[in-house]
């Protein structure tokens, strides 16, 4: 009987054994850092789409907190605890985020619209720390640039000028919209509307001030205001807040009054750490069906001019 016949690989070469090995461990390489890129990229998105939550819900949150404030505002007087635009603070947890805003009357501000030249002037000045003729001369310049006509004040600006300085825009021969629309005047630099930015408004419309909820950069431009003068009525009207008394007068600021124009301001910090912050300027009126009149919405932020002025609010050490 003829034995079967039996055929064997023979061995591969050692040589492409070690290539197959080598192989092997560049793709479980690559895998390993395939994976671990997606495992990264994914971890990421999850974060992003936390933030982008926690970040809604802080919006809303504040957008509620400023119509909050409004309503407190628009409550009588005589109700006791009655929030009011004095800067005070209130502060409140909703939904494990903690929600701040407070409030302020326009009419404590300067309007760059309203006021006299000589009030302009001191707080060019004072708060401006600028010599007497660069203040005189810049206020020329912002008359100039919102009154109607293209006569050019002593020490002014009209198109000529602006021209002449290289600028590609001209006066605009009307009231300013806003406060940030000063800074197009020939002449004004970004420090120096830095220094003035939280002691101006365009809302008020008041000629004057209401000292009561006036920060003290602005009691300081009061023409004849001293520093004892001041802080002598900064520390009578901090007593009457802390007694929940009327709030002083002050013989240098005339008869100014509130004008139920309210700067509202609300912050809201979530336990991960996102922030929002809404501003809001608001008018109430005597039309019950539209009691609330919005003047400017927009999204706030941490900035020393907002730092400096809350630092003289009324509350600022409560």
């Amino acid at each position: 009987m003829t034995a079967p016949i039996v055929i064997s690989e023979s061995p591969a070469p050692l040589a492409q054994r070690g290539i197959a090995l080598v192989l092997v461990l560049w793709l479980t390489a690559l895998l390993t850092v395939i994976a671990g890129g997606f495992a990264y990229a994914m971890r990421n998105e999850a974060q992003a789409a936390r933030n982008t939550m926690s970040q809604a819900q802080a919006r809303a949150l504040a957008d509620g907190a400023i119509a909050r404030t409004a309503f407190e505002l628009m409550r009588p007087r005589t109700i006791p605890g009655v929030w009011a635009a004095d800067g005070l603070v209130h502060a409140w947890d909703e939904d494990g985020m903690r929600v701040t805003a407070s409030a302020v009357d326009e009419s404590g501000k300067i309007d760059l619209n309203a006021a006299p030249d000589a009030l302009l002037n001191s707080l060019l000045q004072t708060a401006g720390q600028v010599d007497a003729d660069t203040a005189a001369r810049l206020v020329d310049v912002i008359e100039d640039w919102k009154d109607a006509d293209d006569f050019r004040r002593p020490n002014g600006a009209e198109a000529a000028e602006y021209q002449a300085a290289g600028l590609p825009y001209k006066p605009a021969n009307a009231a300013f919209e806003t406060v940030a629309d000063v800074q197009r005047v020939l002449g004004m630099t970004p420090a120096l509307f830095a220094r003035l930015a939280g002691s101006l408004t365009v809302y008020s419309g008041a000629p004057g001030i209401s000292p009561q909820f006036a920060s003290r950069t602005v009691l300081m431009a009061l023409p004849g205001a001293t520093d004892a003068i001041v802080d002598t009525y900064l520390a009578q009207r901090a007593a009457a807040l802390a007694a929940g008394q009327p709030l002083p007068v002050l013989p240098l600021a005339g008869a100014g009054a509130p004008v139920n124009v309210w700067r509202i301001r609300a912050e809201v910090t979530a336990a991960d750490g996102v922030v929002f912050v809404r501003e809001a300027v608001m008018r109430q009126g005597p039309d019950p069906r539209r009691p609330l009149t919005v003047l400017a919405w927009q999204e706030g932020e941490r900035t020393q001019a907002v730092a400096a002025d809350a630092a003289n609010a009324p509350n600022a050490t409560r």
